[in-house]
């Protein structure tokens, strides 16, 4: 039942129109313009698909901010004064690389913190060498009625895993 549904649903859509791919609805410019209609289109966000740019995103809200793109440059603004237009209408988060200043230095300069530091780590652990080995204390002599704490049993002796722990340790 649901999956003729779907069917059904995804038929009609089609029919209609409704998943049919977005076209621009401005024509193209002459090819410099167009070219840099599209270096500014990779610089601004797509405000439906956020990793994408607008130039890059098959959303409409991308077709639609491209055409105001296309518009202003063919009014014979400047790329910075688009930029501004963008950035005023929908914020800073429009641009994909964010202006390198204020509060958008630690998005520059974190990675390269990072890397310091954990090179740095890196470095003090070399320099340090291999961790101390801990030497073997010799193993005393028990009583049968009472072991005592760290010395082997007649079960312990017989495990040839602790045999081999401790031929290890006497090294």
């Amino acid at each position: 039942m649901t999956a003729a549904l779907l069917s059904l649903t995804l038929a009609f859509g089609l029919i209609t129109g409704q998943f049919a791919p977005q076209q621009g609805a401005s024509e193209p410019l002459a090819p410099e313009l167009e070219v840099r209609v599209q270096k500014l289109g990779k610089t601004l966000r797509c405000a439906v698909c956020q990793g994408l740019s607008v130039s890059d995103s098959p959303s409409s809200m991308a077709r639609a901010q491209l055409d105001m793109v296309r518009e202003l440059v063919s009014e014979g603004k400047s790329d910075q004064e688009v930029i501004e237009f963008f950035v005023s209408r929908y914020g800073e988060w429009v641009l994909l690389e964010p202006k390198a200043e204020g509060f958008n230095w630690f998005v520059w300069l974190g990675p390269v913190a990072l890397l310091m530091v954990g090179g740095f780590v890196i470095w003090r652990q070399v320099q340090q060498g291999p961790p101390a080995q801990v030497p073997a204390t010799p193993a005393t002599p028990a009583t049968p009625s009472e072991p005592t704490p760290g010395t082997s049993s007649a079960a312990d002796d017989a495990d040839p895993y602790l045999q081999a722990v401790r031929r290890e340790l006497e090294r």
